[in-house]
């Protein structure tokens, strides 16, 4: 507050209580000084603003026994900041699932939702919605990821905090795997299954169920893939095998085909011969042709 030498009193006040009268504190709050930065000024300073600090600010004067005054409003600016997130869920494939992100902030913060899904698909994160809730109904597999809330105002950097979203779903074998293998030759089965909580695995060949160690075979299950090996294959050993995986959700197999040399297996299951594999492509390529008329 400027003011000139014809000024005989002045005073600060903040709405009716008085901050200082001259060079005497009035205000019980330490954080409240005054500046003696020169003789025609007469400031106050506020330390360490709060939301309570803010409001009209007085400036009073007397001259020639006339009283004048001043008045400015002090605006507090309060930077975006996350106060309350929804916990990490875990839900089934098919369920609702509500996902809510408070804010608060002066002026008053926006809310922006990414996703960035667990599966790995080049796609990276995307915005999905705006404001406090996401609603998702009947979510899927694909929607597994992480949900990150983002609040800004302009007054400081986003604030940021992330949900963890777990869908369980029963498995889906998504690849099988095996070659010709000669007699007295190793051979390999692969299955692999993608499942949440991960699938456990058991092979059968007929209705017997191997165990690893038995027979000459060794049972390797890693993360999403189980790997059959023969160390040492016999006539007796070609055939059909079947691949399982299940979890708390559910169960599903494969057949796989072992083989002697000469045959390949497709992720559909069949032992084939390298001339009935060329044939069953070009029955594929037909029929991709003609479903597009």
């Amino acid at each position: 507050c400027n003011v000139d030498n014809k000024v005989s009193r002045v005073a600060w006040l903040n709405r009716t209580t008085i901050l200082f009268t001259g060079n005497e504190k009035w205000s019980l709050d330490p954080r409240v000084v005054l500046l003696n930065t020169a003789v025609t000024e007469y400031s106050i300073k506020i330390l360490n603003v709060n939301l309570y600090d803010e409001g009209p600010y007085v400036c009073s004067i007397l001259t020639n026994k006339k009283p004048e005054s001043t008045k400015v409003h002090l605006i507090v600016q309060v930077p975006a900041r996350i106060v309350n997130i929804s916990a990490d869920v875990s839900v089934n494939e098919g369920s609702n699932v509500s996902l809510m992100c408070l804010a608060i902030g002066r002026p008053e913060p926006s809310i922006l939702w990414k996703f960035r899904p667990s599966k790995v698909d080049g796609k990276g994160s995307r915005v999905i919605t705006e404001g406090e809730y996401v609603e998702m109904t009947g979510i899927t597999k694909d929607m597994s990821g992480s949900y990150d809330c983002i609040t800004s105002n302009d007054i400081s950097p986003p604030d940021k905090r992330t949900v963890q979203v777990t869908v369980n779903y029963p498995p889906v074998i998504s690849r099988v795997r095996s070659t010709g293998t000669a007699v007295g030759q190793k051979g390999v089965l692969w299955c692999e299954a993608s499942a949440v909580p991960l699938a456990d695995f058991q092979w059968y060949k007929g209705e017997r169920r191997l165990f690893n160690g038995l027979n000459g075979v060794k049972i390797e299950n890693k993360g999403k893939e189980s790997m059959l090996t023969f160390f040492n294959v016999s006539e007796e050993d070609y055939g059909n095998y079947t691949c399982v995986a299940m979890n708390t959700l559910g169960i599903t197999n494969t057949s796989i085909i072992l083989n002697g040399p000469g045959a390949i297996h497709d992720v559909n299951n069949a032992a084939l011969s390298p001339a009935s594999s060329f044939l069953l492509l070009t029955l594929a390529l037909t029929l991709s042709v003609l479903s597009k008329f």
